[in-house]
């Protein structure tokens, strides 16, 4: 890889910070920079809509984007499904509408407000009228996973020692043990989110990019250039040190 490339973590309908974090990118590479969008674009953050519209639109003109798929958007893809379709990593007793999850503000961003009185029938028809039929086949074609020379990018992660094709859509989407623990190196960098901390983390064989954007925290872009991966914030780049499991 000569180029580099930008990555960004769990963006959760954080369209504000999303365009901050992309006007950051095309100032140190340029409006052709290649970013990777590490998945859960969805969910929790109130405008969830516009940063989808924005990825389809921006894509569709030619930006050097690749986006794969986070266990947020699968939740959303599955519920507007001809029956609605709910995620068994799931706490009992909570679903993908629950306020904890998220999925109440996403279809508020599309203009479908649950409140005490709401059906699941009715809410489920809302949705399928108002989520545009191009948001809804953008999603569910979303990879799992995109590979580099020297990266795996994916959601949440992988089965350690485990070849790549045989990782499963759960592990790739929601696993956390034993792969945040594992500290021998993998065949490749692993590049995720998923986990959320205060800040991306670089460790010795993975980089956490999952900064809490969901939760208020910044989104941070991140930049790998000749093997180095730098934050990107307000002030340009910062290079990040590895951090001990």
């Amino acid at each position: 890889m000569t180029q580099p490339l930008y990555a960004l973590g769990d963006i959760h309908g954080q369209f504000d910070m999303l365009q901050e974090a992309l006007a950051r990118i095309e100032h140190d590479g340029g409006p052709d920079a290649a970013v990777v969008f590490i998945g859960d674009l969805t969910d929790r953050g109130p405008n969830s809509r516009q940063v989808i519209e924005h990825l389809i639109n921006q894509i569709a003109e030619g930006k050097n984007w690749t986006v794969i798929k986070g266990n947020h958007d699968r939740m959303f893809g599955w519920f507007l499904q001809d029956h609605p379709k709910f995620d068994m990593e799931l706490p009992v007793g909570v679903d993908w509408l629950n306020p904890r999850l998220g999925g109440d503000k996403t279809l508020a961003s599309y203009g479908v407000n649950i409140d005490e009185t709401s059906r699941y029938y009715q809410v489920h028809a809302a949705a399928r009228a108002a989520v545009p039929a191009e948001h809804l086949a953008f999603l569910n074609g979303l990879p799992l996973h995109y590979e580099t020379e020297d990266y795996i990018f994916v959601h949440a992660g992988i089965r350690p020692d485990v070849a790549l094709a045989d990782q499963t859509e759960r592990d790739r989407l929601w696993i956390r043990e034993p792969f945040l623990s594992h500290s021998a190196p993998h065949a490749k960098m692993i590049i995720h989110g998923h986990t959320a901390l205060e800040a991306p983390q670089l460790y010795s064989n993975r980089l956490n990019l999952d900064g809490g954007a969901g939760y208020g925290r910044p989104l941070t872009p991140v930049v790998i250039d000749r093997k180095q991966i730098f934050c990107l914030g307000p002030h340009g780049r910062k290079r990040l040190r590895h951090s001990a499991l």
